[in-house]
């Protein structure tokens, strides 16, 4: 079978750009191995799609190359992809911090890219998995499940190692290896962090728990949002955002009330209220849980008179700058995101073709590009998709 552009991976990358291609009136093949497209799609934001963030801009990412992603990101914007929602009607709302969601349903954002690949005459194949790439004089011969296919340009739109009861896999990685390309360190991002030994043991029991504003830190990057505990360590917005800056031996601090002044809160109910306990006092600005077992873990529970001011302001600094010692991540199986991957050094900024091989792409999550939570990493995918798929 012969093709112009054949995509691997039908997720929010390979779609976008298979359309970009379509329009141009390439004749696309988009395969993937799994048995339905957009499965990321599908399950994000809760089943509503989080598709873009309006403040994305290339801080939001991590890269060896930090510049890598400005050239994609400038020329197909989230205002673009908006424009996309709009035109096939599609009802959105912002969640909170630029973050977009439907109103309905993210199956909505799926059966508009098959609309818009059916449109450009994008043929699409699911189950159709790919057992081996060969360079050939034309381009590329892929024998999939379905047959051999022969195209010139090849897209490699795989996606990352997160989430593997998905479908998830290296086949990526191991094709940009083939091909010459480096391939950075892979590690789980956007991932719930646990706790082992002592630290779990002093709050498992804490599971359910919650905070709606913290403030973690790893080094300089801070990150504002809710916390969680989990059976196995602390989950939540702000968690999941630190994961991909965070990693072993790193020390992580967390501001358990990031607009209060603790220390200060506590010197005025202690004049204020000197037969109240310290639980008591903790209980009205935390969670009565945590404040109890911090006071079992940490400070002695006694009435607010019995504590030197001295001892309040230090008690105060612990709560606003927590020290808490992870032990490790809940790794790919609920990574949202797969941090690392092929090395942008040998891939173009403005096309995403490989320096080495003319006509070979690499697209979203496979690269060394990773977003923040919030939208971030699916505009990625329409940015680096559209970017491919204009040139492909």
């Amino acid at each position: 079978m012969k093709t112009e552009v054949l995509i691997i991976g039908a997720g929010a990358a390979g779609l976008m750009c298979a359309i970009a291609a379509g329009q141009r009136g390439r004749r696309v093949l988009l395969v993937d191995h799994a048995n339905k497209v957009g499965k990321k799609i599908l399950m994000s934001g809760g089943g509503r799609c989080n598709f873009t963030n309006m403040d994305a801009t290339p801080a939001n990412y991590l890269s060896a190359n930090p510049h890598f992603a400005k050239s994609a990101l400038a020329r197909y914007t989230p205002w673009d992809f908006i424009a996309l929602v709009e035109k096939h009607r599609i009802a959105y709302h912002e969640k909170e911090l630029g973050q977009l969601f439907c109103d309905d349903s993210s199956k909505q954002i799926v059966r508009m890219l098959l609309d818009e690949c059916a449109a450009a005459g994008v043929a699409v194949e699911v189950s159709c998995g790919v057992q081996r790439v060969r360079r050939t004089p034309e381009g590329f011969g892929v024998l999939t499940a379905r047959g051999e296919v022969h195209a010139g340009s090849l897209v490699v739109a795989s996606g990352g190692l997160s989430i593997p009861s998905m479908g998830a896999s290296g086949f990526g990685y191991e094709l940009a290896r083939q091909f010459g390309h480096a391939v950075l360190p892979t590690r789980a991002g956007l991932v719930p962090l646990t706790l082992s030994g002592k630290h779990q043991e002093h709050y498992q029991d804490l599971a359910g728990v919650a905070l709606s504003t913290v403030e973690t830190r790893v080094g300089k990057q801070s990150f504002r949002g809710g916390l969680l505990f989990t059976h196995r360590g602390l989950s939540g917005p702000a968690i999941l955002q630190i994961s991909s800056y965070w990693q072993p031996g790193d020390d992580l601090r967390i501001d358990l009330l990031p607009d209060l002044d603790v220390g200060e809160y506590l010197v005025e109910q202690r004049t204020a209220r000197p037969l109240a306990e310290l639980k008591t006092v903790l209980g009205e600005v935390l969670p009565k849980r945590l404040a109890q077992r911090l006071c079992e873990q940490w400070f002695d529970n006694r009435p607010m008179r019995q504590y030197r001011e001295a001892e309040l302001v230090q008690l105060g600094a612990q709560l606003n700058a927590w020290p808490i010692t992870a032990s490790g991540t809940e790794g790919y199986r609920t990574a949202e995101v797969t941090l690392g991957g092929v090395d942008t050094d040998q891939l173009s900024s403005s096309t995403m073709q490989s320096r080495r091989v003319p006509g070979l792409y690499f697209i979203g999550e496979v690269v060394d590009v990773t977003g923040w939570l919030g939208g971030y990493n699916f505009q990625w995918a329409w940015a680096s998709g559209q970017a491919a798929g204009a040139v492909a």
